[in-house]
């Protein structure tokens, strides 16, 4: 290097904080990011919420939301769980992830600052024993969200917290929904109730809230495939782990931008759509699924799509030695936070 050349860089970057961005499509997010003294707030520092998106505490039985665009709510339930409980300590686990963000650097947005967005805490449930009750309890909760004209974006729990949410958003009109998932999630009743997390698809299908003809589920395996014919018989479009290196992520995402179209699109992802490798701490762990990488092409593929609400769900932490499925839960969640940016339902 000349002189000249690090006598200049000297004098452009000596001096400056990590603050002072001279590329203007960068200093548009450090200016929202750190201060005027060139600090920004420490990844560990303060109360643990969701992304480190501001806390709003709700009174719900009268809700005031303000100007919020977009609302993050925890839902620890898992009574719906066929196999390892668990999953309601996920809110507080994915809350206790640090460093996720803020910048998203593919999709070009720092979303905790570009939304009006808060942390609105968890879903007031009468009982910690009734799952029916909880679901009556989440479906209240998401309606009054929705009629404030408000995106919910949901933390669980087990998958089967997605039946009451799809009841308040497509109580007016069928969503179509992006599902990635180990499991199809549309069984039927068994052990004496149909609402478990191994049958809410199913269920709001039959409810008239989601419509099959638009709804994909990706990253399907297992050995429950024999439950899943409610699937093929609604007109869903399924898409296994094993058919994914053959397709290819470029191609999955056209084909999902096909199903859903421009219409209101719900996206749900089960932390168990991840090889047990990347995400161990899940209630139904299945080898052979997708890995981070993909998991974050496929997800960032869908922007501009009408999203009007979103779930990561079954984060059991207890069962990961380290926090990776937390971790992965978190980053997965701001990805959908981050497609909430572009989407046509965000109220300005």
């Amino acid at each position: 290097m000349s002189s000249d050349k690090l006598d200049a860089l000297r004098k452009k970057y000596g001096e400056s904080h990590g603050g002072d961005i001279f590329d203007p499509r960068f200093k548009k997010v450090a200016d929202k990011i750190f201060t005027e003294g060139g600090t920004r707030q420490a990844p560990y520092a303060g109360l643990p919420t969701f992304l480190s998106a501001p806390y709003r505490q709700i009174d719900h039985s009268a809700p005031d939301f303000g100007d919020l665009q977009v609302a993050i709510v925890g839902m620890p339930m898992d009574l719906g769980v066929t196999n390892r409980p668990g999953s309601r300590f996920g809110p507080r686990a994915v809350r206790s992830i640090e460093r996720i963000g803020p910048y998203n650097h593919v999709l070009d947005c720092a979303p905790t600052f570009d939304l009006r967005v808060a942390d609105i805490g968890d879903v007031p449930f009468a009982s910690r024993y009734r799952l029916e009750q909880s679901h009556v309890d989440i479906e209240a909760t998401i309606a009054r969200i929705v009629a404030a004209g408000i995106i919910p974006l949901s933390v669980g729990g087990d998958h089967s917290i997605t039946h009451p949410i799809l009841r308040a958003i497509g109580k007016d009109r069928p969503v179509g929904l992006i599902h990635i998932d180990a499991h199809c999630d549309t069984g039927g009743l068994f052990d004496q109730t149909k609402f478990h997390h191994g049958g809410p698809m199913r269920n709001a299908v039959l409810d008239g809230v989601l419509d099959p003809a638009r709804t994909i589920q990706i990253g399907i395996r297992g050995s429950s495939e024999y439950l899943w014919e409610f699937s093929y018989d609604s007109g869903m479009t399924v898409i296994h782990a094993e058919e994914i290196p053959a397709m290819g992520i470029p191609a999955i995402i056209e084909k999902a931008r096909q199903i859903v179209g421009d219409g209101p699109t719900y996206l749900s992802f089960d932390i168990d759509s991840l090889d047990p490798s990347f995400a161990p701490g899940t209630g139904t762990p299945e080898l052979g699924g997708l890995t981070t990488r993909e998991a974050l092409e496929l997800l960032r593929g869908l922007k501009g799509l009408n999203l009007v609400g979103g779930d990561v769900v079954e984060v059991a932490p207890q069962y990961d030695s380290t926090t990776n499925t937390a971790h992965a839960g978190a980053q997965m969640l701001f990805e959908i936070l981050s497609l909430m940016v572009y989407s046509p339902a965000v109220k300005c």
